[in-house]
């Protein structure tokens, strides 16, 4: 990766107002224009989680947009990080949507 500066894996869950506004598929469009791997999935409490995984840097702008900006109709209350480790390879082929 450009610069040395590592792969890192993350997890993440979102609150708020992000179901049945698109967020899944925002998501997905997001996560890679920024190249990066994992998947997102609706959960049966309302909310949405999922993993990121690729270079620091974007998933650190991929972090941000979960906080901050998601779907264009979505209500973001609260978004959790867990699991961030630096990974060697990637474990994702694509983003995908997982139902």
């Amino acid at each position: 990766m450009a610069d040395g500066e590592g792969l890192l894996s993350v997890d993440y869950e979102v609150h708020g107002k992000v179901q049945g506004v698109f967020f899944r598929k925002y998501t997905q469009g997001e996560a890679k224009r920024l190249g990066l791997v994992g998947w997102v999935r609706n959960t049966s409490h309302g909310t949405v989680q999922g993993q990121i995984q690729g270079p620091t840097a974007r998933v650190q702008e991929m972090q941000e947009w979960l906080r901050k900006i998601g779907s264009p109709q979505s209500r973001i209350s609260r978004a959790e990080f867990s699991n961030e480790k630096k990974i060697e390879v990637l474990e994702h082929k694509e983003f995908q949507i997982l139902k």
